[in-house]
C-alpha cells in the first residue's frame, strides 16, 4: 500500500532530481508547497513553466536571456576590450556584483575526462575563438575554479589564445581577505605565493 499518492510521489520524484536535493528534502518541499495556500504553489509552479519557454542562451556569451543577445552583452557601457570566461552562467553574478565592467564568455562546462568532457566542440570554446579572432578583444580573464578540471581548461584555453594577440590573465588563487595563515591548508598557501604581486 502507498503511503502517499501518485502526484505526491511525482512531486517528490521532481523535484529530488535538483542538485544537492536528497528524498527527504524534496519531500519537505512538496509538504511545505501542499500546506501552503493552493496559488504559491501554482505561482512557482507557472514561474518554472514561463522560465523554461522563455529563457535561453546569449548567442554572443552564453548567458541566460530572454532576447537573443543578454541584456550585459547589449549594454555600451561595458568594457569591451576585456572578457572574462566563467565556467556557468551562475558564476557570472559574483564578478557583476565586485564591480566589473567588462563581458562574459560562459563556457558551459569545463574540461573533464571524468565527466566525458575532452572535446572543445562540448564547450563554447569555437565562439571564445571567433569573438577573440574579432580584434575588439585585448585581454581574456580566465575565472575556471582551481580544481584539477578547472586548472586543464585554463591550460588548454592558454594554449589556444596564446597566438591571437591578447594579454590571457587568470584569477589570483590563495588567501582570503582576513583569513588567518593558522587555518590554510598547504594548497591554499601554494597558489597564494603563486599569485603573489609586486608591491
Amino acid at each position: 500500500m502507498e503511503v502517499f499518492p501518485p502526484s505526491l510521489e511525482r512531486m517528490v520524484t521532481a523535484l529530488a532530481r535538483l542538485p544537492g536535493v536528497g528524498r527527504k528534502t524534496a519531500q519537505r518541499f512538496a509538504f511545505h508547497l501542499l500546506k501552503g495556500a493552493p496559488e504559491d504553489a501554482l505561482d512557482l509552479a507557472e514561474a518554472i513553466r514561463e522560465g523554461a519557454e522563455r529563457i535561453r542562451r546569449c548567442d554572443t556569451c552564453g548567458n541566460f536571456s530572454e532576447a537573443p543577445v543578454c541584456a550585459l552583452c547589449q549594454d555600451p557601457r561595458r568594457d569591451r576590450s576585456v572578457l572574462c570566461v566563467v565556467e556557468e552562467a551562475m558564476d557570472i553574478a559574483p564578478f557583476d556584483r565586485s564591480g566589473f565592467g567588462g563581458l562574459y564568455h560562459v563556457l558551459g562546462g569545463l574540461f573533464s575526462p571524468l565527466h566525458g568532457i575532452v572535446d572543445p566542440e562540448q564547450l563554447r570554446v569555437r565562439q571564445l575563438l571567433a569573438r577573440v579572432d574579432g580584434g575588439e578583444i585585448k585581454e581574456v580573464i580566465v575565472a575556471t575554479p582551481p580544481t584539477a578540471d578547472g586548472d586543464a581548461t585554463a591550460l588548454w584555453l592558454a594554449k589556444a589564445l596564446h597566438s591571437k594577440g591578447v594579454a590571457l590573465t587568470r584569477l589570483g588563487m590563495g588567501m582570503p581577505m582576513g583569513g588567518s595563515l593558522e587555518y590554510a591548508d598547504e594548497i591554499t598557501l601554494q597558489k597564494a605565493l603563486e599569485s603573489r604581486k609586486s608591491i
